[in-house]
């Protein structure tokens, strides 16, 4: 299977494919999150990172690539024990010490819990990635059920704010928060009103942290994936939908994890030193204004 033909849904059977497990098995195409090409450089290196979502798609992309530039990850997820064990393998192959801790982030307890096992395991933390979402795609405001609304809300947003409150008095001068937020945040999206809704509110949560806390040197970004390749399209979409994803982009076609993560690092890093309250486009091309 050729480049291109990886970056794309295909109808290619499963037995000739080479599928990772877990809630990734029933993808037709795996995700691509670890580019051979990558050349790391130590810019994480000691440094200790907790990426919630951290089990698959851009999560685990992050954890290796931020693995591999030498730091120690914790990753927080839900409950798709058999993806966050593989990314746990991915990490600890880069020399580096992963710690999973499973729970759910729309609980305040569990995102106070989360971070103390962080530091418990680590003695510090240096970079906080908020990744964790769900999406409940419906074509009209009618079809929309106000419990999903609520649940795209405590886990896009409530679960941001609660697992931040408790990473900030931990984080020092030199320290970074990184959001995943969505170009749906900036464009809307048709099907997606709760989810649009919630990524713009994690994009003001992000902006209104960079000010709140520039003066402790801590500086707070985002990035903004376009359609990109995970576990969340699948379930959330129909397979028509599916199959198209990502043609309406510029490069007509679909992104992958791997093409995000170093995005983060460069957030993470100190080479996005002058950043904060700013945020990464990587959308195959769209331009966005915002």
């Amino acid at each position: 299977m050729d480049q291109d033909q990886q970056r794309y849904p295909t109808d290619t059977p499963p037995e000739q494919q080479n599928r990772l497990p877990g809630i990734e098995e029933d993808m037709y195409l795996r995700p691509q999150f670890d580019r051979a090409e990558y050349r790391a450089s130590g810019k994480l290196k000691d440094k200790v990172a907790l990426i919630t979502g951290g089990d698959s798609g851009i999560g685990r992309a992050v954890a290796s690539l931020y693995a591999k530039e030498g730091a120690h990850v914790a990753i927080v997820y839900y409950d798709e024990h058999r993806d966050a064990e593989f990314t746990k393998e991915e990490v600890e192959k880069e020399g580096a010490e992963c710690l999973l801790i499973p729970g759910d982030l729309r609980k305040e307890a569990f995102a106070k819990e989360a971070v103390q096992k962080t530091i418990e395991k680590f003695g510090k933390l240096d970079i906080l990635v908020s990744n964790a979402a769900t999406a409940i795609l419906k074509d009209q405001i009618e079809d929309v059920h106000c419990e999903d609304f609520v649940t795209t809300f405590e886990t896009n947003v409530f679960g941001a704010f609660y697992i931040t409150k408790e990473a900030v008095p931990h984080l020092k001068e030199g320290s970074t928060i990184i959001f995943t937020t969505s170009d749906s945040a900036y464009k809307g999206q048709k099907n997606g009103l709760d989810y649009a809704s919630s990524k713009a509110a994690v994009l003001g949560f992000m902006r209104s942290l960079s000010l709140q806390l520039v003066d402790r040197g801590i500086r707070v970004n985002g990035i903004s994936p376009g359609p990109i390749w995970t576990p969340l399209i699948p379930a959330s979409q129909p397979r028509s939908t599916v199959d198209t994803f990502g043609q309406e982009t510029p490069m007509k076609r679909v992104g992958q994890p791997e093409e995000l993560a170093p995005g983060y690092v460069l957030l993470a890093s100190d080479d996005s030193s002058y950043m904060s309250g700013q945020v990464i486009h990587i959308n195959g091309g769209m331009v966005v204004n915002g």
